[in-house]
């Protein structure tokens, strides 16, 4: 019903940016109940990156607050995520999820790698 495609991952040097994008079908993305972005690194947990309501409000990891950005486009009916100062630590496969209620869908993932 719900399918979220991501893009604009790749590898990056360290200070360097990069925005990534998920793309949403089946849904209008202002009839989710929220969106956001998870992130899994090298032997660690999948944590929560940013969030973003239906209503617009935003929530970010202490980790990268400051840093990310959470926007949407909904003629694109399409959500970003803009890193910018990224650290060798933002190292992580990045997956878009959207929540409707008491369902969730998942994006397959990109990787991001911050190196020099």
């Amino acid at each position: 019903q719900v399918h979220l495609m991501e893009s604009g991952g790749g590898l990056v040097r360290p200070g360097g940016s990069l925005r990534l994008s998920c793309t949403v079908s089946g849904r209008s993305i202002y009839t989710l109940t929220a969106m956001g972005w998870y992130r899994q690194g090298p032997g660690k947990q999948r944590e929560l990156a940013a969030t973003i309501t239906s209503g617009g409000s935003t929530n970010y990891a202490d980790s990268v607050k400051g840093r990310f950005t959470i926007s949407r486009d909904g003629a694109k009916n399409t959500v970003y995520l803009q890193m910018n100062s990224l650290k060798p630590e933002d190292t992580a496969v990045y997956y878009c999820n959207a929540d409707l209620f008491l369902d969730h869908y998942w994006g397959v993932g990109t990787q991001v790698t911050v190196s020099s």
